[in-house]
């Protein structure tokens, strides 16, 4: 299945705001091309054993992270209420409200992935915790 496909079926949180680029600039659309094959999707590493890896984003109202690329079967939850706009690979555009302690669940088969950016929109810091099975379909990307 072509991770386009994939994509349609992820549980993706929020609410569509766009689609075919709309809104991205060329400066966004350089950084998913060359982000591709950037593993580092979360801030801070925690923690990392031969089954997981465990991650840590903070982002103050206004910070950003650049996308990153999700490869391997991963949940995220977030610590703390906000709200954030992500830009994903096939050019739609999210904005999303989370609830403290609200965890979603990916799975990726080979060759499928997420390339996404993350915004906090919101007047309040954005907490997640990320933890990724090493053990999935597709081999960990490089970090960094």
């Amino acid at each position: 299945m072509p991770a386009t496909d994939h994509l349609d079926q992820l549980p993706l949180a929020g609410t569509l705001i766009a689609t075919g680029y709309d809104g991205w600039s060329a400066q966004l659309r350089v950084e998913f091309d060359r982000s591709a094959g950037n593993g580092m999707v979360g801030q801070r590493l925690l923690s990392e054993s031969d089954r997981v890896r465990v991650w840590e984003i903070r982002l103050a109202p206004g910070d950003r992270v650049p996308a990153h690329r999700h490869v391997l079967d991963y949940f995220w939850t977030a610590i703390t209420a906000g709200r954030s706009r992500q830009h994903t690979h096939d050019g739609t555009t999210r904005e999303v409200t989370y609830t403290a302690g609200e965890t979603r669940h990916y799975t990726f088969g080979a060759g499928e992935y997420l390339l996404h950016d993350l915004e906090n929109i919101g007047d309040t810091e954005l907490v997640f915790t990320t933890v990724e099975f090493l053990q999935s379909a597709n081999q960990p990307l490089p970090l960094g």
